[in-house]
C-alpha cells in the first residue's frame, strides 16, 4: 500500500517507519521545514530506542519518505493518517485546530477514494466533525477510521510491532477491511468499534492506567507511615490475576505527554456531558502532590533548604526518551530554585530538551552523575536509567558532601544501601539508616 503519515512527532514518525518496515511505501510529512530536513539528512528530531536504525534501513531501501509538500505527498496514497498534535488548552481540553487544518488540507487534495485515519488522541465526536468538515470540501469519496495508538515513549518501536490489541473505528467496511489488511502482519487482536468508542478506548485506557499509579503512590504514602514495604504489597497485589502487577511501582508519579494531557481532557469530556468525573479529578490531584515527596524527604533530611547543593539524576519524565513534557524533574527543580537551593543536574539523554525549559544560574549542568553528586548535600535519583541504578553505592557516598540519597523510583537495594553507610529515603517504605531517624527527629518532620 502508498501510506502518507501527517505529523512527524513520536506517533508519526514511529508508525510511519514501522509501516514501511512491513513493506509499505510510506511519505511522512510535516510543516516544519527544520524536522525534515534533519530526517532527510539522517537525523531523528525526537529521541527513541531502535527508531534511527529502523528509518535509515527503509530510507535506503526506498520505501521511507520525507517532505514538506503535501500534495506530492498523498498522491495516490491509499490510507492518510492524520498523526498531529492535540496539545491541552488553558481548561484542560484537547486543541482540535491542527488536526482540523490538516483535514482541510487533505480533503483540497484528495483526488479518489482514500481512507482517512485519525491517530491522534482526540475527544469523542472528533471523527464525526472532520468528516463533516471534508465532506463541506470535497465531492470526491473518503472514509474516515479512528486508529488510536497506545505507544509508550521508550518502547515505541517493540509496541507498535507488538501491540496488545488494534482498535478500529469506523461506519464503512470496505475502509475497515483496509485497515484490517494494513495491520494484518502484526498478528494482535482486532476490536471493530464505531467511530466514539474508538475515540473513547484511548482516554479510558489512559484514564485508567493513570488511576492505578496514583492508587499505589497513595498506598505507598501510607506504608511510609505505618511501616509497610510498598514492595512487598505491590508484589502481594499484582499476583492477583484481576489486579495485574503493571502500573504498581510506586514513584513520583506520572509525566510525560500522554497521562497529564489526556486524563485532564477527558474530565472536561465528561463535563461538556454534564457528568462531574470526581474519581478522575482526584487521580490528577494525587499526581500533582506526589512529586512534591521529595521535597517533603529532602526537608526531613536537610532542614532548611536555602543554601543547600542538591544533585538531580534523571531529567526526562522516564528513562528512554528525552521528553520532560509534565516531567516531576521540572516542578522539583523549580521548587529547590525559589527555596534558594544550588542544582547539580544530570540526565544521559534529556539534557538539551530540560535546558530550554529552564535555566538559572544556579544551575550546574554536569557531564555525568558523578560531577552531579559530587559535594553535594543530598541526590534526587528522578528517573530510573540504568546509568543510576548500577552506580557503585559506596563510593557515592564518598563523592558527596553528606550521603543523603532521595530514591524517588525506589530502584536500589536496600542491604547495598546499609552497607555504603548512605542515609536513603525512598518511596512508600520507611528510611533506611539509623541517621535518617536522627536528622527526621532534629528537623521537627517526626
Amino acid at each position: 500500500m502508498k501510506i502518507t503519515v501527517i505529523g512527524t512527532g513520536y506517533v508519526g514518525l514511529v508508525s510511519g517507519a514501522c509501516y514501511a518496515e512491513l513493506g509499505n511505501e510510506v511519505v511522512c510529512i510535516d510543516k516544519d521545514a527544520y524536522k525534515i530536513k534533519v530526517l532527510e539528512n539522517g537525523g531523528l528530531p525526537i529521541y527513541e530506542p531502535g527508531l534511527q536504525e529502523l528509518v535509515d534501513r527503509n530510507v535506503q531501501e526506498g520505501r521511507l519518505y520525507f517532505t514538506t509538500d503535501l500534495k506530492r505527498g498523498i498522491k495516490d496514497s491509499d490510507i492518510i493518517f492524520i498523526a498531529v498534535g492535540t496539545p491541552p488548552l488553558p481548561n484542560g481540553e484537547a486543541d482540535l485546530r491542527y488536526i482540523e487544518f490538516a483535514a482541510r488540507e487533505v480533503a483540497d487534495l484528495i483526488e479518489n477514494y482514500t481512507v482517512i485515519a485519525i491517530k491522534s488522541t482526540v475527544p469523542v465526536g472528533t471523527n464525526d466533525r472532520i468528516k463533516q468538515v471534508i465532506k463541506e470540501i470535497t465531492v470526491v469519496e473518503f472514509d474516515i477510521v479512528s486508529v488510536p495508538e497506545f505507544l509508550r515513549e521508550g518502547s515505541a518501536v517493540n509496541d507498535t510491532f507488538h501491540p496488545d490489541r488494534i482498535i478500529i473505528g469506523g461506519e464503512s467496511q470496505k475502509a475497515i477491511d483496509r485497515m484490517v489488511e494494513l495491520h494484518k502482519p502484526l498478528n494482535a487482536p482486532f476490536v471493530i468499534t464505531e467511530l466514539r468508542s474508538a475515540e473513547m478506548i484511548k482516554y479510558a485506557s489512559n484514564a485508567f492506567l493513570a488511576t492505578k499509579i496514583s492508587f499505589i503512590n497513595e498506598i505507598a504514602n501510607i506504608c511510609e507511615r505505618l511501616g509497610a514495604d510498598i514492595r512487598e504489597v505491590s508484589r502481594g497485589m499484582g499476583l492477583d490475576k484481576r489486579i495485574g502487577k503493571d502500573f504498581l511501582n510506586a514513584g513520583i508519579g506520572y509525566g510525560g505527554s500522554c497521562f497529564p494531557k489526556d486524563t485532564k481532557a477527558l474530565i472536561q469530556i465528561a463535563g461538556n456531558a454534564d457528568y462531574d468525573f470526581k474519581l478522575l479529578k482526584s487521580v490528577v490531584e494525587v499526581n500533582q502532590m506526589q512529586r512534591m515527596g521529595v521535597i517533603r524527604k529532602l526537608k526531613s533530611a536537610l532542614g532548611e533548604l536555602k543554601g543547600k547543593t542538591i544533585a538531580i539524576w534523571g531529567l526526562a519524565f522516564k528513562p528512554g526518551t528525552d521528553d520532560v513534557r509534565e516531567s516531576p524533574a521540572l516542578e522539583i527543580t523549580k521548587y529547590l530554585l525559589k527555596s534558594g537551593c544550588m542544582l547539580r543536574l544530570y540526565d544521559p539523554i534529556a539534557m538539551g530538551n530540560f535546558r530550554s525549559c529552564i535555566d538559572n544560574t544556579n544551575i550546574f549542568w554536569a557531564p555525568n552523575e558523578w560531577d552531579a553528586a559530587a559535594g553535594a548535600d543530598a541526590v534526587c535519583l528522578l528517573t530510573e536509567w540504568d546509568v543510576f541504578k548500577n552506580i557503585e553505592l559506596k563510593m557515592l557516598a564518598t563523592y558527596m558532601k553528606q550521603p543523603i540519597l532521595i530514591d524517588g523510583r525506589n530502584v536500589f537495594d536496600i542491604q547495598q544501601i546499609k552497607y555504603a553507610g548512605i542515609t536513603y529515603y525512598p518511596v512508600g517504605l520507611s528510611p533506611v539508616n539509623e541517621m535518617a531517624f536522627e536528622l527526621e527527629k532534629r528537623n521537627g518532620t517526626n
